[in-house]
């Protein structure tokens, strides 16, 4: 019941300002090919801790996208421990030799990340810095699936 079956990485990547597509209240489940995989930078989120950084998975329709074609996914530093007790390892360097070239349907929570809204081609069209599609997210990542 909590997952929005409206989202999709399309719709994600569809043109428009998208500031209120979506709600915060509801889980989604999307796929897509795994550009990269990569720490994030100290965030106050995390208390600017450098050992519990969030781990980006960028996604897109295909290989070679652009940085504005591409949806950002995080796996929190909570999840990656709660991953751990499960006896999974999702660290970054697993993750990105797992994941990045493969098609992977992933599921977690809706994040609208305003403090990336000014480099989202969907809120700040055309601007050179965009290095994103969307300030949309996936954040936290629960569950991920190789489809192939």
């Amino acid at each position: 019941m909590d997952f929005d079956p409206n989202v999709t990485l399309e719709k994600l990547l569809a043109p428009g300002d998208d500031t209120n597509r979506w709600s915060t209240d509801r889980a989604a489940r999307v796929e897509g090919e795994v550009i990269d995989i990569a720490y994030a930078g100290s965030e106050a989120t995390n208390c600017f801790n450098p050992n519990r950084r969030d781990i980006h998975i960028l996604i897109a329709t295909h290989k070679g996208a652009a940085k504005n074609e591409q949806v950002v996914l995080e796996v929190t530093p909570n999840w990656g421990d709660w991953a751990s007790a499960q006896g999974l390892d999702w660290t970054e360097q697993t993750l990105h030799s797992q994941l990045v070239g493969r098609w992977v349907q992933f599921e977690g929570w809706l994040y609208f990340d305003v403090g990336h809204a000014e480099e989202s081609e969907n809120t700040a069209p055309r601007n050179p810095e965009n290095w994103r599609a969307t300030a949309w997210e996936v954040h936290p990542v629960t569950k991920f699936t190789v489809i192939r």
